[in-house]
């Protein structure tokens, strides 16, 4: 009897998977560290299914990216018991409400999560995002979401605050 839940992982790229380039000395969405990232959790009692969407910075994504994105979170969310969506923070809202609004009523919870500072770096919140993602997708309830910084917050009205460096709800400030 297999008793693991199955999570979907899609990856789009953003903050979260760059990595140094020394050649041109900039961080950039070459490959993606997810894997590593992964390998360092205990996992038990879960089954991920990795679904390499695209490798993008969010500022680089435009309307048939955000709408791919939440298209492809729904299939997924119609044959596994939760979604994850691995994003850019600078567009991660615009994802999720493009999400909301094409499945208001998902089967199982989609959670979107990110990072202010990539995991390649010393201080990063790559690996606490992910993780709180990875809890979040199996406690809440259907609906989407972000995870990040100790916080879940549902779509709709889930915005970037860019001078406190984390998501808030609709009216918080």
């Amino acid at each position: 009897m297999n008793t693991k839940r199955r999570i979907a992982l899609i990856s789009t790229g953003g903050t979260i998977e760059k990595t140094y380039d020394e050649l041109a000395g900039v961080l950039a969405n070459a490959v993606s560290v997810l894997d590593v990232m992964l390998a360092q959790l205990d996992l038990e009692g879960v089954e991920l299914v990795r679904v390499p969407l695209m490798n993008k910075d969010s500022l680089d994504m435009g309307e048939k990216d955000h709408t791919l994105i939440a298209k492809t979170a729904g299939a997924m969310a119609e044959a596994h018991d939760g979604v994850i969506i691995v994003h850019g923070t600078d567009r991660l809202a615009v994802t999720g409400e493009r999400v909301h609004a094409l499945w208001p009523e998902p089967p199982v919870p989609i959670v979107l999560t990110g990072a202010m500072r990539p995991y390649e770096l010393r201080s990063t919140d790559a690996l606490q995002n992910l993780t709180e993602a990875l809890l979040a997708v199996q406690l809440v309830a259907p609906g989407t979401y972000v995870a990040m910084h100790n916080r879940v917050l549902r779509f709709p009205g889930v915005v970037k605050d860019r001078a406190r460096g984390r998501f808030v709800g609709a009216g918080e400030g």
